[in-house]
């Protein structure tokens, strides 16, 4: 009996955690997991999207990082650009303040605006 109330809070887990597309935004199984672990919600996501403070290049190639300020921590997205969407790959809470690195340049900026 244990057994079989495991498996169904695992089935129910795995269909909760597929990846959700809406309009513009494909959200991964790991974005899922990690907006669920740090409390963020797909609309303050969007938001940081739409609106960051700071952006970057991520450490994985052909994807961006932006950032927002929240309270005395930072909370980034790492996302990539699609013809038609915006896959969202993760997002994290970063205690303190990070430093900048490389920004991306104005061109770009101006067509990840325009999908967005």
């Amino acid at each position: 009996m244990i057994f079989a109330h495991t498996e169904t809070q695992f089935a129910k887990l795995k269909n909760e955690m597929t990846v959700k597309i809406n309009d513009k935004y494909q959200w991964t199984k790991h974005s899922i997991y990690k907006m669920r672990h740090y409390s963020l919600s797909q609309q303050r996501i969007k938001r940081i999207i739409r609106h960051p403070t700071r952006i970057e290049e991520a450490i994985v190639p052909n994807m961006i990082a932006v950032m927002c300020p929240d309270k005395n921590k930072e909370i980034w997205a790492m996302y990539m650009v699609g013809k038609k969407n915006i896959k969202i790959i993760t997002a994290w809470r970063y205690p303190g303040k990070s430093s900048a690195r490389d920004p991306i340049p104005q061109e770009i900026l101006d067509e990840i605006k325009s999908i967005v």
